[in-house]
């Protein structure tokens, strides 16, 4: 694993994990950009990613601007919206294609890491995105026991929270984890909105959405206890215009007690969703290859 950074316009740094396969690039199969979820350092997908590197894959994680490892000085002097974290996954897609450009290059987005490509500006550079426990953040999508609580957290003490510190707080309180300011404040718009960022933002993202030509293979956990199914299929709409398609994994496809929202990236799953969803990379996302009931 090779650590790296990236420098953005402006001088905005971003911490890259590089995962070689054995024999380097050049014997790489294809190159994968991993997007992580909301608040989930790239850390959390290191032993996913070097799984996948040692399939043959050349693999990129990293951490969005104002967070994780590319965050420098105090978050709330951060000023960076959920835009300029698309901008930022865009910046680590060209990158990683420029490294690899004769292959093809696939998305692997987490929760927010799936919902971002929607705003890509260049989607032509992407060949699949496998979306992973991801869905519409509609507050009346979530999940039933997030759900019971989610008003409290949208209405009250993420406005709260945000004024009195300046950014969200949410290692200290035990939520998400810390956000810039425009980050939450703009997620939770979006939240707050049925129709998630195109009904808060509007035609233009409408049209970014519409814009995508990638194919788009979302995996749905039956016991994700933050997204739904219909979340997910709200979410995977989004993407008008392009080859989509659903899956629905359950623990008992696997013979295990618990997957839910985090559970595909820890290394039990290594012998089973993970060469499947390789398979998947692998076959341009055409093919069905994960255990579960598409939908």
């Amino acid at each position: 694993m090779d650590k790296q950074t990236l420098q953005l316009d402006g001088g905005v740094p971003l911490a890259l994990r590089v995962y070689e396969p054995e024999g380097g690039t050049s014997a790489a199969r294809a190159s994968v950009v991993i997007g992580g979820a909301m608040g989930v350092r790239q850390a959390f997908y290191e032993a996913f990613s070097r799984w996948l590197a040692q399939q043959g894959f050349r693999v990129t994680t990293f951490d969005y601007r104002g967070h994780g490892d590319s965050l420098q000085g105090p978050v709330r002097a951060v000023k960076a919206d959920l835009f300029d974290w698309a901008q930022d996954y865009e910046a680590v897609i060209s990158a990683a294609k420029a490294a690899l450009p004769a292959r093809p290059l696939y998305l692997l987005g987490h929760s927010l890491g799936a919902q971002l490509p929607g705003l890509l500006r260049n989607p032509a550079q992407v060949d699949g995105l496998l979306s992973v426990a991801a869905g519409s953040g509609y507050w009346r999508d979530n999940a039933p026991q997030l759900k019971r609580i989610v008003p409290y957290f949208w209405w009250v003490l993420v406005p709260l929270a945000t004024r009195l510190c300046g950014y969200f707080p949410g290692r200290t309180l035990k939520k998400v984890g810390d956000l810039p300011a425009g980050v939450i404040l703009q997620w939770r718009r979006w939240c707050l909105n049925p129709a998630y960022s195109v009904g808060a933002e509007g035609a233009a993202v409408a049209q970014s959405y519409g814009a995508v030509r990638f194919p788009v293979l979302a995996l749905s956990m039956s016991d994700d206890e933050l997204m739904t199914l219909r979340g997910t299929h709200n979410l995977v709409n989004l993407y008008a215009n392009t080859e989509r398609r659903v899956e629905s994994i359950t623990p008992a496809d696997l013979q295990v007690r618990r997957i839910g929202h985090f559970g595909f990236f820890r290394d039990q799953f290594s012998s089973s969703l993970w060469p499947r969803a390789a398979a998947a990379l692998l076959a341009g996302l055409g093919a069905a290859t994960v255990t579960g009931t598409t939908v």
